[in-house]
């Protein structure tokens, strides 16, 4: 146990006690015994996983806010959420690299979600990317853009793929070995998905002091970061829990925009750890609100509620309101724990 005094800890090592400084090494933390000089490892450091905000205002372009557009971040892999006109100038303003953006995934075919692409693109060319660049959409994206490709960017020095999805069902669209990406059906004007990201569990961490103790061969290591006891050359049982520590929990984020209110989606982004949610108008213009399948402010907090999730973000934020305050108010009256997008806004998931 960690007693903290001042920028020096107190602690327990070795059957002695003493000062020591943190220290963070290889995303895990570290405690440098000033009596003994060992490095006792006490936990890992959380991955990165980030929501950028680059643009959260809705068709109508303002002053004040870009049109909707995210990046999501993952352990330094980014992944773009639609891409509004003006997405590759914010992207920059919050210093991210183009060089790790390798997917991006667009929710449907407005022009508000999607005419940053084709700059993007240029752009991209324009620097001398080779790596492929992935782009997941409905269907229709491909038709649609192939041929200004063809026109503006003749001689590409990378290969633009576009993977097309249904919207109708739930499904799985991307995964690597830290992530899945599934799609949320949602009802607006045109086919539209939402999307869920959601880290995989990972292995529990090996604790080395314990490992050393035991003297576990290297080979070992795998079978036990999976949860397996290890035997001793005596045939002794070392239970898994004396070697390990739990991994942190799997983190997810939930991309609800745009769409009419749909209190069904609560049960798939049940218990997510941030969502985003729009919330296009206020409680007084319900009525536009249903004619042109967006939802309020107040019933994107009765999904946060519903769904339990624990932070909600709000934005694609109608042009008419000068002061978006109206809709926090209205979304925190029903869900508190409740935040305004803002352009340059990173929140840790």
């Amino acid at each position: 146990m960690l007693v903290i005094t001042g920028t020096l800890f107190f602690f327990h090592h070795r059957g002695h006690g003493g000062h020591g400084v943190l220290l963070i090494k290889q995303k895990k933390l570290y405690v440098l015994c000033a009596l003994c000089g060992e490095f006792p490892y006490l936990c890992s450091v959380m991955e990165k996983f980030e929501l950028h905000i680059l643009g959260c205002g809705s068709a109508l372009p303002t002053t004040r806010h870009f049109a909707t557009s995210q990046v999501v971040n993952v352990r330094d892999k980014l992944y773009m959420i639609d891409c509004g006109e003006g997405s590759q100038l914010q992207f920059r303003k919050s210093r991210l690299k183009f060089s790790r953006l390798n997917h991006i995934f667009i929710s449907h075919l407005h022009g508000d979600h999607c005419f940053g692409l084709l700059g993007l693109i240029s752009t991209l060319n324009l620097l001398g990317r080779t790596a492929e660049l992935h782009i997941h959409s409905p269907k229709g994206l491909e038709a649609l853009f192939v041929p200004m490709l063809s026109f503006f960017c003749r001689q590409m020095t990378y290969q633009v793929l576009f993977h097309e999805f249904e919207t109708k069902e739930p499904g799985m669209i991307y995964e690597d070995r830290s992530l899945t990406v599934t799609t949320i059906p949602l009802r607006h004007r045109m086919p539209c998905c939402g999307f869920l990201f959601a880290e995989k569990q990972r292995p529990n961490h090996i604790i080395r002091e314990m490992v050393d103790f035991y003297e576990v061969p290297v080979y070992e290591l795998n079978r036990i970061k999976n949860g397996e006891d290890y035997v001793t050359p005596e045939g002794k049982i070392v239970s898994n829990s004396l070697l390990t520590r739990p991994s942190d929990p799997p983190r997810s984020y939930a991309y609800c925009s745009d769409t009419i209110y749909m209190p069904e989606i609560a049960e798939q982004i049940k218990g997510v750890d941030l969502l985003f949610h729009e919330a296009t108008f206020a409680n007084a213009d319900l009525p536009r609100a249903k004619e042109t399948f967006h939802t309020t402010a107040a019933q994107a907090g009765e999904i946060a509620k519903a769904a339990g999730v624990k932070k909600m973000v709000i934005g694609h934020f109608s042009a008419r309101y000068e002061d978006e305050n109206i809709l926090l108010k209205e979304a925190s009256a029903v869900f508190p724990e409740t935040v305004l997008a803002k352009e340059t806004l990173c929140l840790e998931v």
